[in-house]
This record gives structure tokens, C-alpha cells and sequence, in this order.
């Protein structure tokens, strides 16, 4: 199993924007093959300084994937790219950790 987070940050005042973009796009994500886990979270309330905040322009997704191959083939997947081009002008950054089980 592979996991990613991927932490999406957009310019100020878009993450909502982008946020509707990227929950048009789950069913087709949820839909492919070896995807076991696919979805958006932003900073929980009420944590105080236990809490890292990534900020209220920033979102990650949690992804789990079956295999490298099955990650390999969402990152090429042509509804990706539609994605990527419909929020191109609305993200500043995006940093994506691809982890490996450590148990």
C-alpha cells in the first residue's frame, strides 16, 4: 500500500474554490482502479498549541492506493489533468509526500 498527503495551498481567499474543483473530481478518483482512500481535510478547531495549523488557505489530502502502479496511473489520469487546469490560477503551492508503510 502506498500513502500520500498532499498539501494544497491556494492563494488567499481560493481554498474554497479549490475545494469545489477537487470535490467534483473525488467520483472519478474514487473510481479508479487500487483507490482505497481519497479526500480533503482542513485544520481542526478548538486544539490549541498541541496544533500545527497548516493555515486557512491550505487543505490535505489523504490518499491510500493499493499500489505504486494504481498512483502512477491516478497522476496520468485525464480527469487529473482537467483538474489541474481548472485550479492552476487559484493554487500558490503544493507539496506532496508519498509514504510507504513503516509497521
Amino acid at each position: 500500500m502506498i500513502h500520500v498527503l498532499a498539501i494544497i495551498t491556494a492563494k488567499p481567499g481560493m481554498r474554497d474554490a479549490v475545494l469545489t474543483e477537487f470535490r467534483a473530481n473525488m467520483p472519478a478518483v474514487h473510481a479508479e482502479q487500487g483507490c482505497i482512500e481519497y479526500g480533503p481535510a482542513v485544520d481542526a478547531e478548538g486544539f490549541g498549541k498541541v496544533q500545527t495549523p497548516f493555515g486557512p488557505d491550505s487543505f490535505v489530502v489523504i490518499e491510500k492506493w493499493e499500489s505504486p502502479e494504481a498512483l502512477k496511473a491516478h497522476s496520468a489520469a485525464p480527469h487529473m489533468a482537467a483538474y489541474a487546469a481548472r485550479t492552476r490560477e487559484m493554487i500558490a503551492s503544493r507539496v506532496i509526500h508519498i509514504l510507504s508503510p513503516a509497521g
